[in-house]
C-alpha cells in the first residue's frame, strides 16, 4: 500500500502554488495524497508567518495529533523557526522552508527508516528553488492553475515578515514561465493567475511585466489571464493599458493601500503616499473604463491615531473599492514594527476593524446595485 500523505494549506495562493507543487513531487516518488486525516500516515502543514493568529491556529491543529502521525511543517512558519519549532511542538518530525520544498521526497524517506526520537530533520538553508519542480503538472483545479513568475520580495515593508521568510525578489525566466503554462494548457488548462509577492515588478531578461502578459495573452488555447498581487511603487500606465487592451486579461487590479495617512504610510516603509495612490487610482479608472479594483488595508499599525484612522476611512469613501481585504494589525518578530514599543489596545483595534469593515461592505453593496 502506499504511504498516504495529507497536505494541509494555510495562507496565500503562493502556498497553494506551492502544495500543487509538493503534491506533484510526492505522486511521482510513490505517494498517495488524501483529503481527510484519518487515511494519512503523514501530515504537511504548509504554513503561513504573515499573522499570529494563523501560526496560533496551526500549532495548536498540530497538537491534536500528539504522536499519531509524522507531521511535517513546511512554507514560512517553517523557515521562521526553523529547528526551534521541535522545542515549540515535539511531535513535529520535520520542517523545511519555501526554497527546499523539492528535497521533500528524500526527507520522507529517510523520516521513514528512523525511530520516532530519530525523526528531526529540517532543512531550511537553500537560497533558490530548482526550475524543475513547476513542471509537475499537478493541478488541483482542472480548468485553472496557479503560475509564479517571481519568488521573494525586497521591499521590506515594516510590517511584512515575508522577504526575511522567502528571501529577496527573483524571477523566473520568461521562457520557462511561457513553458509551464503551454504545458498546463495541454492538459485542459484555460485560466491562469500569475503569482508573486510583487507581480508587476517583474523584469528579466529584457521582458517587463507588461510585456509578459502580452506574450502570456498570445498563447493559444488559453482564455482568461489574472495577476497577484501589485505594489503602488510598481504600477503604472503600461499595465493599466495591458489591462485595457488584452482581451484575456481580467480588467481588475488589486492594488494594496494598507493605509491613507502618510505617517503611517511612512512608518511601514510603503514607497508612496497617499496622494500618489490617488493619482495612480484616477489613471488606472481613466485608462480602464469599469475596471474593478480593490485592495488591502491594515487597521490599528502601532501609534495610528484616530485621526490617521480616519484619513484611511475618507480614502475608502472617495475611491470606491469593489472590495477589500481588511486586516488588523498583528506584530511579527524580526520587522521593523515590531520595534515600536507604542502599540494600540486590542479593543481600540477591534472597534476600527469593525468600522472600516462596515464601511466597505456599504460600499461594494452601493457599486452592485
Amino acid at each position: 500500500m502506499k504511504n498516504k500523505v495529507l497536505l494541509r494549506t494555510f495562507g496565500c495562493q503562493m502556498n497553494v502554488r506551492d502544495s500543487e507543487v509538493i503534491g506533484g513531487l510526492l505522486q511521482k516518488s510513490g505517494y498517495q495524497l488524501c483529503d481527510n486525516d484519518r487515511d494519512a500516515q503523514i501530515i504537511i502543514f504548509n504554513t503561513c508567518a504573515v499573522r499570529k493568529h494563523a501560526e496560533d491556529r496551526i500549532w495548536s491543529l498540530i497538537g491534536a495529533y500528539k504522536g499519531k502521525k509524522i507531521i511535517g511543517l513546511v512554507g514560512c512558519m517553517a523557515q521562521n523557526y526553523k529547528e526551534r519549532a521541535f522545542e515549540r511542538d515535539p511531535d513535529v518530525s520535520f520542517v523545511v522552508g519555501p526554497q527546499d520544498i523539492h528535497k521533500l521526497p528524500e526527507i520522507l524517506g529517510k523520516i521513514k527508516n528512523k525511530s520516532l526520537l530519530e525523526r528531526k530533520i529540517w532543512e531550511t538553508d537553500s537560497k533558490l528553488r530548482p526550475e524543475k519542480i513547476y513542471h509537475q503538472q499537478f493541478y488541483q483545479d482542472k480548468q485553472h492553475a496557479f503560475i509564479v513568475i517571481s519568488e521573494g520580495c525586497s521591499n521590506f515593508c515594516s510590517y511584512c515578515v515575508v522577504p526575511y521568510v522567502r528571501g529577496g525578489l527573483r524571477h523566473r525566466k520568461p521562457e520557462d514561465i511561457l513553458n509551464e503554462i503551454k504545458t498546463a494548457i495541454s492538459h485542459g488548462i484555460s485560466k491562469v493567475t500569475l503569482l508573486g509577492q510583487n507581480v508587476n515588478a517583474y523584469r528579466e531578461a529584457g521582458v517587463n511585466f507588461a510585456k509578459l502578459l502580452e506574450q502570456v495573452n498570445s498563447l493559444a488555447g488559453l482564455k482568461e489571464i489574472g495577476f497577484f498581487t501589485s505594489h503602488p511603487k510598481d504600477a503604472g500606465q503600461d499595465i493599466f493599458k495591458a489591462i485595457r487592451d488584452l482581451e484575456k486579461l481580467a480588467k481588475t487590479l488589486h492594488l494594496p493601500v494598507q493605509s491613507g495617512a502618510d505617517r503611517i504610510l511612512k512608518l511601514m516603509n510603503r514607497g508612496y503616499t497617499a496622494k500618489d495612490y490617488l493619482a495612480l487610482v484616477d489613471s488606472y479608472r481613466k485608462i480602464v473604463k469599469d475596471g474593478k479594483l480593490t485592495t488591502d488595508v491594515i487597521v490599528g499599525f502601532p501609534t495610528e491615531t484616530q485621526e490617521e484612522f480616519e484619513e484611511t476611512c475618507a480614502l475608502f469613501k472617495k475611491v470606491k473599492f469593489n472590495s477589500a481585504y481588511i486586516f488588523k494589525y498583528s506584530s511579527r518578530p524580526g520587522t521593523e514594527a515590531a520595534k515600536i514599543c507604542e502599540t494600540l489596545k486590542p479593543e481600540e483595534i477591534e472597534k476600527r476593524h469593525k468600522k472600516i469593515l462596515d464601511l466597505q461592505r456599504k460600499i461594494s453593496k452601493d457599486l452592485r446595485q
